[in-house]
């Protein structure tokens, strides 16, 4: 199956690319995608910086899934376009973790706060 969704966030490309280009959230996300509170491995199997990073199931524990996230630049922000292709057999919770995923790269990140 295929669940897509797409959002515009005010974050510059590089912001958000800086989010997803790691390990941790990409095993973290695709945990989500395949159903299970533990983190998958994962392989990335396209990454072309600011623009586009796909990545998919590393090993058979966690069944084979496969995401993609395309950035571009629009308006004040970036468009950011997820798909992930899936064999859940509900579609309904792989939309709300991609969600998720968006709500997460759109949020404000915390900076610990340094004296000089």
């Amino acid at each position: 199956m295929e669940s897509k969704t797409k959002r515009t966030l005010v974050k510059s490309a590089p912001e958000l690319w800086e989010l997803a280009d790691d390990l941790a959230r990409m095993e973290a996300w695709m945990a989500g995608v395949v159903g299970t509170s533990q983190s998958v491995s994962v392989e990335v199997t396209d990454r072309q910086p600011e623009r586009m990073l796909a990545w998919r199931t590393s090993g058979v524990q966690a069944g084979e899934a496969r995401i993609a996230l395309e950035l571009a630049a629009e308006g004040w922000g970036t468009s950011v376009s997820i798909v992930a292709q899936h064999s859940r057999p509900d579609s309904g919770d792989v939309d709300t973790v991609l969600e998720q995923l968006l709500d997460e790269l759109g949020s404000p990140e915390r900076r610990p706060f340094t004296r000089s």
